[in-house]
């Protein structure tokens, strides 16, 4: 006989990959997980979408790769990142971290992320979404990683449109981090009509997800960087699409590009980078590889929509369906 195998859900799946790849980073690397308290966030605002799946632990935070992560996350929070009165363009953009939805990677591919748009006169807003739980201590978080990484292989192909249901918690914090940023748009100098979000491996499914609900979210644009790639049915409202992505990541570059075949497909605008190396989980990271160079990149390609220009002043490119 066979050994049964439990079926996993793609969020399973996709944790599984991303704890797989911070397995093999911390090998090469040699960088244990070490706890730290709670860091200060006094301008997070609660979202008050409930608690979340891991409730019945306590929020608790560890230091790795040099950057900062959070886990059990039960309530959700968003905290501004606001630029320079003199230099904000109007635009927002909301950013979500990854970490398999068994972290969050806050500084990395969050805190650092909101402070170089703001630098660019983009109001950022680091969404917190809700985890999945995990045990209190690190020990046991380790030994219930090396657990989930004697099971089955995750799959590359990784769809977000199935995993909609299975995201509802996050989904429902990405909706109410877009009801807060335009309920407060005037008080903040956001153009309620030019709030993007991007999101970070597990932040980008959580980003396409966030599209694929057709809820009110509705973003102007959207960035997805190095996050699932698979094939899905594209809205034909669907906003502009930036993807970045290293060749030898290996966790969504070896199961195709499917997601931009039918991005173009569907005739919505669409910039794709794929860099030679970087692997996975590069973010704001200082690498000796072209992959640093996503960010300016994500810049550029938000400039040349006109979403860089002040709100109004800018003249913005035109597709396709704006021509006259």
């Amino acid at each position: 006989m066979r050994p049964s195998r439990t079926r996993m859900t793609p969020i399973q799946r996709i944790a599984l990959a991303a704890l797989s790849w911070m397995c093999v980073a911390a090998h090469a690397q040699d960088d244990a997980m070490t706890a730290i308290a709670t860091p200060d966030q006094p301008t997070a605002i609660v979202l008050g979408t409930g608690p979340g799946p891991a409730a019945p632990q306590a929020e608790a935070w560890h230091r790795q790769y040099g950057s900062v992560f959070a886990r059990n996350v039960s309530v959700a929070t968003l905290t501004p990142f606001l630029p320079d009165p003199a230099k904000a363009t109007g635009t927002a953009v909301i950013v979500a971290p990854g970490g398999g939805f068994r972290s969050l990677s806050m500084q990395n591919e969050g805190w650092d992320v909101a402070r170089a748009l703001a630098d660019r006169g983009v109001a950022a807003f680091v969404l917190k979404y809700r985890l999945q739980p995990t045990p209190a201590d690190l020990d046991g978080f380790a030994r219930s990683m090396r657990e989930m990484l004697s099971g089955p292989a995750p799959a590359h192909r990784i769809d977000p449109a199935a995993s909609i249901p299975q995201l509802a918690p996050q989904i429902a914090d990405a909706r109410a981090a877009f009801a807060l940023v335009r309920g407060r748009a005037e008080a903040w100098g956001v153009d309620p009509q030019r709030i993007g979000m991007v999101g970070f491996s597990a932040g980008g499914m959580l980003t396409l997800a966030t599209v694929l609900a057709g809820e009110d979210a509705r973003p102007a644009f959207i960035g997805n960087i190095y996050g699932p790639l698979a094939p899905l049915d594209v809205p034909s409202d669907a906003p502009p699409l930036f993807v970045a992505i290293a060749a030898d990541d290996g966790l969504f570059a070896d199961g195709g590009f499917g997601l931009i075949e039918r991005w173009r497909a569907a005739r919505r605008p669409v910039e794709f980078h794929l860099y030679e190396q970087g692997g996975h989980g590069f973010g704001m990271y200082a690498k000796p590889t072209t992959s640093t160079g996503w960010f300016d990149a994500f810049a550029a390609w938000m400039k040349m929509h006109g979403w860089l220009e002040q709100a109004g002043k800018g003249n913005r490119i035109r597709t396709k369906e704006q021509a006259p």
